[in-house]
């Protein structure tokens, strides 16, 4: 609920500020003196379009810029969590969280929105706010006509019971649409999944005749350039065996390294004694005749294997050949067409279990189908239920406040399920005997409406830690039936925050506390300010309510007699 509202330089007020407590806050003043602006600015919280006319001019003609600021306690924990959300800041929210919400409207009519400090769309602010506050004026009672307000009035009137049907109903119902959507799918892709099974097995035939092994295509380039090169091949390692192991035939002219090293080898053995020097040397020449010689018996074993073979060379061609017709379709590597063959194969198997997977669905939307229309029979017996009670609490209500022959009916006409149920809620009204019912919204005036409006909110009630704002709730009332109107409001306030512009003192008695918004003149340009009216002058205020400017004795005492009424009120009537 809100704690404080702050107005700057919006319309006539200059700079207001109401410090609001839980109940029934009553705003009053004269005509003119600008007592709507607290509801504008309510409303400009809300969301509401910003109007550049609203913008208060100085003395000299230049435009201000105009501010409102909402100070808002008792949040709950889905408040808290948006907020974070949205990137604003709380008061003391380790403590006793408070949340400011503020619109500003410059003088070239641009509007800026603030949640917790900071700047965001309206929109964002408008989805906030609303949690927050709801103001019951023109523009609540245009909500009131629409389908889905009448509707969440029924369901919150139908009580736990019915929200827990309700909440049955909507699980169920996403289930159902989510599982058909997706039969939808799949049925009407029947054709396209039948092109891709056909066109995969197709290649993984294709692959699986050429059976493709991952770096077989390197391996195999790798062979072909060693049978193509084979004659220079043994050219080169007949020379290095040579020089390496010597001439067989002609050993002592071509002695190989072999033989010289082993011949180095013995020289310094013979004096390896005689110098620590000479042993080391001796060791190393050791060292590569041993690697020398296994050298010379690799070389000798490549050379043998060097042998020309067309017909190895003919067969690496064709596989190659193979390998890259396969590499023009399905990958540039064998090993990216493995890789392609594997994913292939579990998309084919994801294809062809698709008929399961529409058998499987079939059987669950028919099931999900049977199961939502009976919560759905359950639910509309349950809201014709709460729609005759809710009839029958209104027709007391609207008694009580003058419309004794006034009708609220609530017409439920049955339609295929959809995500609120099987059928359309209507408020049809009729204010008079004889009268056909019509759409609340068409047939009743504004008066009319906002006492609807009043006695559904006293009938359906619920809105805990909710501010809720009454404008223009007692137009074209008054006496016994603004009496009556001043009981309900004090009622709501028993479990929500109600604040009423109004200005007939029989409503004004009933509030826990009182703002008057008084004007000022310095002959130039009219000024509004708020002022809280102290428990003991209550009842001359409302005395100068009743009686205008001239406040009379007996006027006083009516006031008093207001107030004693309004102290003692009991049971609605």
């Amino acid at each position: 609920m809100i704690s404080q509202l702050r107005i700057v330089d919006l319309g006539v007020i200059a700079e207001a500020s109401l410090d609001l407590a839980p109940g029934f806050t009553a705003v009053t003043g004269e005509t003119g003196a600008g007592k709507t602006m607290i509801v504008t600015g309510l409303g400009l919280l809300l969301g509401q379009r910003a109007d550049r006319g609203l913008v208060r001019r100085d003395a000299s003609g230049t435009e201000r810029t105009a501010r409102v600021e909402g100070r808002f306690g008792r949040l709950d924990d889905d408040i808290l969590a948006r907020v974070e959300e949205l990137g604003g800041t709380l008061d003391d929210p380790d403590d006793d969280p408070e949340l400011v919400l503020a619109r500003s409207i410059g003088a070239a009519g641009r509007s800026r929105a603030y949640v917790g400090g900071a700047q965001m769309p309206v929109a964002s602010l408008s989805s906030l706010s609303e949690e927050l506050i709801t103001i019951h004026g023109q523009s609540g009672q245009i909500r009131l006509a629409r389908p889905d307000t009448q509707r969440d009035m029924l369901d919150r009137f139908g009580g736990p019971e019915l929200a827990t049907l309700l909440a049955d109903y909507r699980a169920t119902w996403r289930q159902w649409r989510e599982a058909g959507t997706e039969l939808d799918s799949l049925r009407a892709m029947a054709r396209e999944r039948a092109r891709e099974v056909d066109m995969l097995r197709h290649a993984l035939d294709e692959i699986a005749a050429v059976d493709p092994q991952a770096g077989e295509d390197t391996e195999l380039a790798d062979e072909a350039r060693r049978l193509q090169a084979v004659d220079d091949l043994r050219l080169a390692a007949g020379k290095a065996a040579l020089a390496v192991n010597g001439d067989d035939v002609d050993f002592d002219t071509s002695p190989g390294a072999v033989s010289l090293v082993g011949v180095a080898r013995h020289a310094l053995e013979a004096i390896a004694d005689a110098d620590s020097r000479a042993a080391e040397l001796a060791r190393r020449a050791a060292e590569l005749v041993f690697q020398l010689g296994d050298l010379g018996g690799d070389l000798a074993s490549y050379l043998s294997d060097l042998e020309a073979d067309p017909g190895r060379l003919e067969e690496i061609a064709g596989r190659r050949a193979a390998l890259s017709e396969l590499f023009r379709k399905y990958g540039d590597t064998a090993e990216e067409v493995v890789t392609w063959a594997e994913a292939s194969r579990s998309r084919l198997d994801e294809l062809v279990g698709t008929d399961d997977r529409i058998d499987s669905l079939t059987v669950q939307v028919d099931q999900l189908r049977s199961r939502l229309e009976a919560l759905a029979g359950e639910l509309g017996a349950a809201r014709t239920s709460a729609a005759r009670r809710l009839e029958e609490s209104v027709g007391r209500e609207l008694a009580a406040l003058a419309m004794p022959h006034a009708r609220l009916i609530v017409d439920l006409a049955p339609v295929e399920p959809g995500p609120w149920g099987a059928e359309t809620i209507e408020f049809l009204f009729a204010a008079n005997p004889g009268a056909d019912p019509g759409p609340l919204g068409k047939v009743a005036s504004g008066g009319e409406l906002s006492r609807v409006r009043l006695a559904l909110e006293v009938t359906v009630g619920d809105h805990p830690d909710r501010t809720l704002v009454f404008d223009e709730v007692d137009s074209g009332v008054g006496g016994a039936v603004a009496v009556e109107i001043g009981r309900r409001l004090k009622r709501l306030a028993a479990t929500s925050q109600v604040i009423v512009v109004t200005h007939l003192a029989q409503v004004a008695a009933f509030a826990d506390r009182h703002f008057v918004v008084v004007k000022s003149s310095d002959g130039r340009i009219t000024t509004s300010g708020v002022r809280e009216v102290a428990a003991g002058d209550r009842a001359g205020e409302l005395a100068r309510m009743m009686a205008g400017i001239d406040t009379t004795d007996s006027a006083l005492a009516h006031a008093e007699e207001l107030l004693a009424v309004a102290t003692e009120s009991g049971p609605l009537a």
